[in-house]
């Protein structure tokens, strides 16, 4: 039988003082300028509510992290279900499918278009290491996988990213 410990944690206001910057960077990294504060707020949300059942406060600054990753991500998959109102929908018919930057989010230019062409999981763990500057077993909580395979995710990038700009 499991006993709840008693955990010291800061109060909430605290947490959040210390670690807000980190959370709109990362909510609008990943989700972009139109959704990241969106993003952020949520993540917010969703830690003041687990915030009391927390059971360790050793790194509290990637949990959120982490909560913001959830976020965005829930924020990506939610596009795609979003109606979108169109003046003509028998145009729609004749348009291209959508690609992966169709709900380009990075900023212009050629290496965020490089970076917007990546793999899902590249992508995720280049804007982590480089835009919110995030250490590798980091990235490897918030991304669900070991500190060696974000080194890889990330390594494997930067080739394609070297690659593909002149």
């Amino acid at each position: 039988m499991l006993r709840s410990m008693a955990v010291n944690l800061p109060a909430f206001q605290a947490l959040v003082d210390a670690h807000w910057r980190d959370v709109a960077r990362l909510a609008h990294a990943l989700a972009g300028p139109v959704d990241g504060d969106d993003v952020a707020q949520q993540a917010w949300t969703q830690a003041l509510a687990a915030y009391p059942s927390l059971r360790s406060a050793t790194n509290l600054r990637s949990w959120l992290l982490t909560i913001t990753h959830h976020c965005a991500m829930d924020t990506h998959r939610g596009r795609g279900r979003r109606a979108v109102p169109h003046d003509d929908p028998a145009s729609l018919v004749l348009r291209e499918p959508a690609g992966p930057a169709a709900d380009a989010h990075l900023p212009d230019g050629p290496l965020w278009s490089a970076v917007d062409a990546l793999p899902v999981r590249q992508r995720e763990a280049v804007v982590l290491k480089y835009v919110a500057d995030l250490d590798h077993p980091t990235i490897a909580t918030a991304l669900g996988c070991s500190p060696a395979m974000s080194r890889r995710l990330v390594s494997d990038a930067l080739a394609t990213l070297r690659k593909d700009l002149p």
